[in-house]
């Protein structure tokens, strides 16, 4: 079985699944208006991926989620077919459209795609897919910013 990690707001624990925030602001994988959730493999790495977009982190009340999915839920990206811009800030339209389709086309409820950040794999949800409600998220647990990570 795969896992995967989520960090939020604490405040935005009851709408972590819905795909809304994504929706709201589009992402490296996704245009504004196609809702996922992103997730890392590992909770250090969704912590690295919450502090890229958040400075400083320690205003906020955060908490983390662990996933598990079986792995016939997820669909690899293939790293050969990846735009030679996936990796520029600000984030290409290149990228989006990778997520944007594969939520269009509907054929997995995961998508596995490597981290600009380190290259391991953060996983794409697509909270509209049938089979999202195979993934089991786990009780949201209070999660704090070692503040080394800062300074």
């Amino acid at each position: 079985m795969a896992e995967a990690w989520r960090i939020v707001k604490a405040k935005h624990a009851a709408t972590a699944f819905t795909g809304e925030g994504a929706a709201k602001t589009g992402g490296r994988w996704n245009s504004r208006g196609v809702a996922v959730i992103y997730t890392s493999a590992t909770k250090s790495l969704a912590t690295l991926e919450s502090l890229v977009h958040l400075n400083p982190p320690f205003r906020f009340k955060y908490v983390a989620f662990s996933l598990k999915f079986d792995e016939a839920l997820v669909e690899y990206f293939p790293a050969k077919s990846l735009p030679t811009d996936w990796r520029l800030e600000p984030t290409p339209p290149s990228t989006k459209t990778i997520g944007d389709a594969w939520v269009k086309a509907a054929r997995s409820a995961v998508l596995a795609l490597p981290s600009v950040i380190t290259g391991d794999t953060n996983f794409l949800l697509n909270p509209a897919h049938p089979d999202f409600k195979k993934i089991i998220i786990g009780k949201p647990e209070p999660y704090v910013f070692d503040p080394r990570l800062l300074t």
